[in-house]
């Protein structure tokens, strides 16, 4: 039974990301002030650091994910920005995905998703173009 390799990154990427816990800055939740993305405590009675039980878990180096799936989009790919259609030939279709630069024009953009879609390659951003009514 073989199984192909973007279907087992995917399966290993959902089981780490399951396991993991969200990690907010302690007493975010209490105070409108204290925005939720994550500090190290630093105080000598903080409950966090002390890893009081109740409390939520501190950011750890165990919780890093494994290095076969470390930096990858969430679908699985391998994330490489594209700005001309040349770039877009040297891709692996199996492993890695495009994503269109930002400074890319509309004519330009329209091309390279066209020949992605010929070679099979998953564009991370499409062109999504607006519908003229007249």
């Amino acid at each position: 039974m073989g199984c192909t390799y973007m279907s087992e990154v995917n399966l290993k990427k959902n089981f780490v990301k399951r396991k993991k816990p969200k990690f907010v800055r302690p007493e975010s939740w209490r105070y409108v002030r204290i925005k939720p993305n994550w500090r190290r405590p630093k105080g000598i009675d903080h409950k966090v650091r002390k890893e009081y039980k109740g409390w939520p878990a501190r950011v750890k180096v165990g919780y890093g994910s494994p290095k076969a799936i470390r930096g990858l989009h969430p679908s699985g790919f391998k994330e490489v920005l594209i700005h001309n259609v040349q770039e877009l030939l040297k891709l692996d279709p199996k492993i890695e995905a495009a994503r269109i630069a930002h400074t890319v024009g509309t004519k330009k953009r329209i091309e390279i998703f066209q020949k992605a879609k010929e070679l099979g390659i998953h564009v991370l951003n499409p062109v999504r173009l607006k519908k003229v009514e007249s």
